[in-house]
Protein backbone atom coordinates (compact mmCIF):
# COMPACT_ATOMS: atom_id res chain seq x y z
CA UNK A 1 0.00 0.00 0.00
CA UNK A 2 1.25 3.51 -0.71
CA UNK A 3 2.25 5.50 2.36
CA UNK A 4 1.32 9.16 2.74
CA UNK A 5 3.54 11.42 4.84
CA UNK A 6 2.86 14.99 5.96
CA UNK A 7 5.47 17.52 7.06
CA UNK A 8 5.70 18.56 10.67
CA UNK A 9 4.30 21.97 9.71
CA UNK A 10 1.00 20.41 8.63
CA UNK A 11 1.05 18.08 11.62
CA UNK A 12 1.15 21.12 13.93
CA UNK A 13 -2.09 22.41 12.38
CA UNK A 14 -4.11 19.19 12.59
CA UNK A 15 -3.73 15.45 12.99
CA UNK A 16 -1.42 14.31 10.18
CA UNK A 17 -0.02 10.84 10.85
CA UNK A 18 1.75 8.70 8.28
CA UNK A 19 -0.99 6.63 6.65
CA UNK A 20 -0.82 3.49 4.56
CA UNK A 21 -3.79 3.53 2.22
CA UNK A 22 -5.17 1.87 -0.88
CA UNK A 23 -4.99 3.74 -4.15
CA UNK A 24 -3.53 3.69 -7.63
CA UNK A 25 -3.48 7.48 -8.05
CA UNK A 26 -2.49 10.36 -5.81
CA UNK A 27 -6.15 11.39 -5.67
CA UNK A 28 -7.29 7.97 -4.45
CA UNK A 29 -4.54 7.87 -1.82
CA UNK A 30 -5.25 11.39 -0.57
CA UNK A 31 -8.98 10.80 -0.39
CA UNK A 32 -8.37 7.63 1.62
CA UNK A 33 -6.37 9.73 4.10
CA UNK A 34 -9.03 12.45 4.14
CA UNK A 35 -11.70 9.86 4.96
CA UNK A 36 -9.70 9.00 8.10
CA UNK A 37 -8.60 12.59 8.89
CA UNK A 38 -11.10 15.00 7.27
CA UNK A 39 -9.55 18.21 8.60
CA UNK A 40 -6.44 17.61 6.48
CA UNK A 41 -8.39 18.13 3.26
CA UNK A 42 -8.71 21.89 3.72
CA UNK A 43 -4.97 22.26 4.30
CA UNK A 44 -4.05 20.28 1.18
CA UNK A 45 -6.81 20.95 -1.39
CA UNK A 46 -8.61 24.16 -2.32
CA UNK A 47 -12.40 24.49 -2.71
CA UNK A 48 -12.13 23.28 -6.34
CA UNK A 49 -10.31 20.09 -5.28
CA UNK A 50 -6.91 21.15 -6.64
CA UNK A 51 -3.71 21.06 -4.61
CA UNK A 52 -3.39 24.42 -2.87
CA UNK A 53 -0.94 26.93 -4.33
CA UNK A 54 1.54 26.66 -1.45
CA UNK A 55 1.38 22.88 -1.08
CA UNK A 56 3.61 20.46 -2.97
CA UNK A 57 2.96 16.72 -3.34
CA UNK A 58 5.79 14.35 -4.21
CA UNK A 59 5.53 10.71 -5.28
CA UNK A 60 8.75 8.79 -4.84
CA UNK A 61 10.74 12.03 -4.87
CA UNK A 62 9.11 13.63 -7.93
CA UNK A 63 6.58 16.48 -7.74
CA UNK A 64 3.20 15.52 -9.16
CA UNK A 65 2.34 16.89 -12.60
CA UNK A 66 -1.44 17.01 -12.19
CA UNK A 67 -2.22 19.40 -9.35
CA UNK A 68 -5.85 19.80 -10.44
CA UNK A 69 -7.09 16.19 -10.34
CA UNK A 70 -4.06 14.43 -8.83
CA UNK A 71 -4.23 11.66 -11.45
CA UNK A 72 -0.52 10.82 -11.15
CA UNK A 73 -0.05 7.06 -10.70
CA UNK A 74 1.23 5.50 -7.51
CA UNK A 75 2.58 1.99 -6.96
CA UNK A 76 1.85 -0.17 -3.93
CA UNK A 77 5.32 0.64 -2.57
CA UNK A 78 5.16 4.39 -3.34
CA UNK A 79 5.84 7.06 -0.77
CA UNK A 80 3.76 10.22 -1.09
CA UNK A 81 5.00 13.33 0.70
CA UNK A 82 2.74 16.34 1.24
CA UNK A 83 4.38 19.57 2.31
CA UNK A 84 3.78 23.28 2.37
CA UNK A 85 6.20 25.07 0.08
CA UNK A 86 8.07 28.01 1.52
CA UNK A 87 8.44 31.38 -0.10
CA UNK A 88 10.00 34.62 0.84
CA UNK A 89 13.45 36.09 1.07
Amino acid sequence: MPSVHFTANLARQTTAPVCEVDGTTVSEALHAVFSQHPTLRGYVLDDQGAVRQHVVVFVDGTAIADRRSQADAVKPESEIFVMQSLSGG
